[in-house]
């Protein structure tokens, strides 16, 4: 059974039992922030288990696209080495809500395994956790596995959870032995855990939610929740060892082995001492490439982009690690895109998201290699550059082998590669110790970011939103809750016209009056059970929690509003005029819509031409003037998409959804507050235009009044510059450039002149050398009206004169002066130029230093100069 099949034969099966089949969710997991990546089938339905979402239908299957890269569930480091462990993979799972609970999981498990599946009963284990004994009363009783075959484990390995928090219940495995020889199954040998027993299928039986403390409080309703690995099982059902070696990854493989002309041994996992260290790492490297390349296409897929931290350095890591093991089998140029090629033609069918962004995917992850090249050549410079200073024995800078996996994307192992030709080894402690510290970091500043929004503890109805129509409302006062301030709090109302941040729309402010208090509001947000969270502080009046239940009088600022609904509307042509302009291969990247600016985030991949800037303003501005009437509709998710409405991807949208058109042109998914006419937005200009990553660039514009002004400060910096260079405004470019070329004329004629005096002045420098009592001949000598170039220009060439000796000079330009040293090749063992500049310019008021051969100083004090060469010729000495 090929492995399409095998998802497409659990789903029927499922949907034959009564499940609703759930298309897969985004690999980025929006609304859930404690988690980075969607690492589990139940992911999407987290809030269902919580009972916080009451679903049309209590019973669910799906196959999900799941990432293990990062927190409790790590596989990366075993990817490549283990047969079994990849990055990404597609978890078949069954769920219930509060409807059937071990009985029927047991019974759907065991038929599916043994009677559609196929697979020898003889060859299949069950565990259960070990206080769990209904589970394995019922296993005995339902099915017909061997009572012998029925193992109890700890809470280790039987006990699931999502993380931390959440959640979680007693699990039961299904183990499947892969050895050839079944006679010698036993429980003793199945606790060996040496990788002959492979669990297939995880039938976690969700009874509790874990709560920050680590207390177990018991779900509303007992729930179901397994996860069916289907590379594992595609691998067995192909008569497989390994997940590498179904057709699911072994095409990846075959077009690696095509592309480096290296043949890739299956048997590998056991072999490696015969087949020798290269011949396994460039196996190795071959299922670490096609594992990575199937997580590279769909994160991007998912609207993930190589960024320098979160989601998208996860997926810069991925293509870097691929590229790095590209290099063990003699890929010099990039090769990534094209395995990744292949992923979208064999998973592009069954997730459409490869088909519609395959050229997306393709040229995001083609600019990262590119980039990365660049990288790894400027990171060798770094590391080259380092070397030489090391003695024999020494140990490479931890904290710089760090730098270069921080800032130059080497990878810790990456560096000691590099450095075995030099015979150095790197301080791995102390890289730890920087990893750590930047791991800290990362936590508090997430921690920073993140609202637990569960943790407030909100236990009322949600928010009404009237907003749309009024900026005013009478309210019912339903919580307050202690703010991230002694002199700020939160605010819930039944219902208000205060916008709560969202979709790139940030959260309105105003006023809530009530009988005693008048109450500032400066910002508003959403809980995702749809409380609205008024961010309040106390201006006038007393206010505390005996003011619940009472009524109070909501009112938005409505100038800040107006603003606000300005630049909303405006973003959403700017989409349409950047599709028109550059193409549909244009994709919201993320946005932000406040009231004095907007910021505009979307796939691209080269700047764009004043050109393109001017015909995206066109665009913009004449779908303003054309005055169109905004129009707001609520209808299916289905009808909107057949209607041609743009979605936001990675927005996760109801079976409702808000449609807003603006004109033939604009047509999108939203929930914001928008203009009732374009007319409405004024005038719109681009302020500035540039790339934030590969593959992704920002464009930040203004509306309206903040458009007005920047036009107006334009203009009036256009005259000013028009009347310095008294000539008309627009001819003030035209003779900035004659400015710029005669300015450039002069510093060649400058430059030439000062390079006669050098020659002119070289053979008098040769005369004033003096001879230390060593033997090394020093010219140390002070030449007025030449810059640094000159003056390291004249010292090459004094040097090369010399043949033997040590050279400094120092030149004064204006109130600025300069040192800049050379020693011969000869005599670096016996003298450090940098370690004579580091000296005198600390004597002299300046910082500087260099190579043994070669150093400069600048900000040295003019009035010390003179001082400071003397000390040359002692220093020497």
């Amino acid at each position: 059974m090929k492995g399409n099949e095998l998802r497409e034969v659990f789903l029927d099966y499922f949907k034959s039992k009564g499940h609703e089949i759930v298309k897969s969710s985004s690999l980025v997991p929006h609304e859930d922030p404690t988690l980075l990546f969607s690492n589990a089938g139940m992911n999407q339905f987290k809030n269902a288990f919580l009972g916080l979402e009451k679903r049309a239908n209590n019973r669910a299957a799906s196959a999900q696209k799941c990432l293990r890269i990062s927190g409790k569930h790590n596989d990366f480091e075993n990817v490549g080495a283990s047969p079994r462990h990849q990055t990404f993979f597609e978890m078949l799972g069954n769920f219930s809500f509060g409807d059937y609970f071990k009985k029927e999981a047991i019974q759907y498990a065991w038929e599916f395994v043994t009677e559609v599946l196929k697979l020898p009963k003889n060859r299949l284990w069950v565990t259960v956790f070990e206080e769990d004994d209904e589970a394995a009363r019922l296993w005995g009783s339902l099915t017909d596995v061997a009572k012998d075959r029925i193992l109890r484990c700890g809470a280790e390995d039987n006990f699931w959870a999502m993380g931390d928090t959440g959640p979680c219940g007693p699990c039961s495995e299904i183990f499947y032995f892969l050895g050839p020889d079944t006679s010698v199954q036993s429980e003793d040998d199945f606790r060996k855990d040496d990788g002959r027993y492979v669990e297939i299928w995880n039938l976690v039986f969700m009874q509790f939610n874990r709560d920050a403390q680590g207390a177990l409080n018991p779900l509303p309703s007992p729930s179901v929740d397994t996860g069916m690995g289907m590379e594992r099982v595609a691998a067995i059902l192909q008569g497989q060892s390994s997940n590498y070696h179904s057709d699911l990854l072994r095409p990846l493989i075959g077009e690696l082995e095509m592309l480096s002309g290296f043949k890739y041994d299956g048997s590998s996992f056991e072999k490696r001492d015969l087949l020798g260290d290269q011949a396994y790492a460039r196996d190795v490297a071959m299922r670490a490439i096609a594992d990575h390349a199937r997580s590279v296409a769909f994160l991007i897929g998912d609207g993930v982009f190589p960024e320098s931290d979160g989601r998208g350095y996860v997926l810069r890591r991925l293509i870097r690690r691929a590229v790095r093991h590209g290099r063990t089998l003699n890929f010099n140029e990039p090769f990534l895109f094209k395995i990744v090629e292949l992923v979208n033609k064999l998973f592009g069918d069954d997730y459409q998201e490869l088909k519609e962004r395959g050229e997306l995917i393709l040229k995001v992850v083609q600019a990262e290699e590119r980039k990365f090249g660049e990288t790894v050549e400027g990171g060798l410079a770094v590391l080259k550059k380092e070397v030489v200073k090391l003695k024999k024995g020494q140990l490479f800078s931890g904290q710089l082998a760090f730098l270069l996996h921080d800032t130059y994307g080497f990878p810790l192992d990456l560096t000691q590669d590099a450095l075995k030709a030099y015979g150095i080894s790197v301080d791995t402690v102390g890289f730890e110790r920087c990893m750590q510290e930047q791991k800290k970091r990362s936590r508090e500043d997430r921690k920073s970011q993140n609202v637990s929004f569960p943790a407030l503890n909100i236990d009322c109805a949600a928010s009404e939103f009237v907003g749309y129509d009024s900026l005013e409302s009478e309210a019912v006062i339903l919580a307050i809750v202690a703010g991230n301030d002694k002199s700020s709090f939160l605010v819930v109302t039944d219902r208000t016209p205060f916008y709560a941040e969202s979709g790139g729309q940030v959260g309105d402010t105003g006023l809530i009056t009530t009988k005693d208090a008048r109450l500032l509001v400066s910002d508003t947000r959403k809980t995702p059970q749809g409380h609205f969270l008024h961010e309040c502080s106390v201006v006038k009046g007393a206010f505390s929690e005996q003011c619940l239940g009472e009524k109070a009088q909501l009112k938005v600022d409505p100038e800040r509003r107006s603003n606000v609904r300005a630049h909303h509307s405006a973003t959403h042509l700017l989409h349409s005029a950047l599709r028109q302009t550059l193409g549909d291969h244009v994709k919201q990247a993320g946005s932000k819509v406040a009231p004095d600016a907007l910021r505009f985030d979307y796939t691209h991949f080269e700047p764009l031409e004043p050109g393109q800037l001017r015909a995206i303003e066109y665009f913009v501005n004449k779908q303003i003037r054309a005055n169109h009437e905004v129009v707001t509709s609520v209808m299916s998710l289905e009808e909107a998409k057949a209607k041609g409405a743009t979605a936001l991807f990675g927005e996760k949208y109801g079976d409702s959804v808000r449609v807003v058109q603006i004109g033939p042109e604009s047509m999108e998914l939203c929930g914001g507050t928008h203009v009732t006419k374009s007319g409405e937005i004024g005038t719109f200009v681009v302020s500035s235009e540039a790339g934030i990553s590969a593959g992704v660039r920002r464009i930040e514009c203004l509306a309206g009044e903040f458009a007005e002004e920047k036009i107006s400060a334009e203009r009036d910096s256009l005259k000013k510059a028009a009347e310095i260079l008294k000539s008309d405004p627009i001819e003030v470019p035209g003779r900035i450039e004659r400015l710029q070329e005669k300015l450039r004329s002069l510093e060649r004629e400058l430059e030439s002149k000062s390079s006669q005096m050098a020659a002119s002045a070289s053979g008098d420098l040769i005369e004033s050398a003096r001879i230390t009592s060593t033997g090394i001949k020093v010219i140390a000598q002070k030449i007025d009206g030449l810059g640094a170039e000159a003056l390291k220009q004249m010292v090459d060439s004094l040097r090369v004169k010399l043949g033997s000796g040590v050279v400094v000079l120092g030149g004064t330009q204006g109130d600025k002066a300069v040192l800049v040293a050379g020693v011969t090749s000869d005599l670096t063992e016996r003298v450090n130029a940098g370690s004579i500049v580091k000296e005198v310019s600390r004597l002299s008021g300046g910082k500087g230093g260099g190579r043994a051969d070669f150093a400069q100083a600048g900000g040295v004090d003019p009035a010390r100069l003179n001082l400071a060469l003397e000390k040359i010729f002692e220093l020497v000495s």
